[in-house]
């Protein structure tokens, strides 16, 4: 796979992936970075424009929490805007990728 699809199909699942990674619990955004490098191999400074995003669009709140070593973290919740978001993009995936099944199990 040539690495601008690879870049391509990370952008267009990363918001989804955020979503699903926060109704699992709130979280602040550098663990999220990492679990995202981690799986997905996207960097710290595509996350933090992308929560901001979210943040504006409500689909994530903030709260500060305090820190054993440092300042208070602030971390991310899923609103239920989000969890309904999340919803949507999931059943757009799924569809998508039962077409793409679909195309690629002609090829033999």
């Amino acid at each position: 796979m040539t690495e601008s699809l690879q870049i391509q199909l990370k952008k267009g699942v990363l918001e989804m992936c955020v979503l699903a990674l926060l109704s699992r619990g709130d979280n602040y955004a550098y663990d999220i970075a990492a679990r995202m490098a981690e799986a997905v191999g996207m960097g710290e400074g595509t996350i933090y424009p992308l929560m901001r995003r979210m943040q504006n669009e409500g689909l994530v709140t903030t709260y500060l929490r305090e820190s054993s070593g440092g300042p208070p973290r602030k971390y991310y919740k899923l609103t239920k805007s989000g969890a309904l978001a999340l919803e949507a993009q999931i059943r757009e995936w799924l569809a998508f990728e039962a077409a793409v099944q679909k195309i690629l199990g002609d090829i033999k």
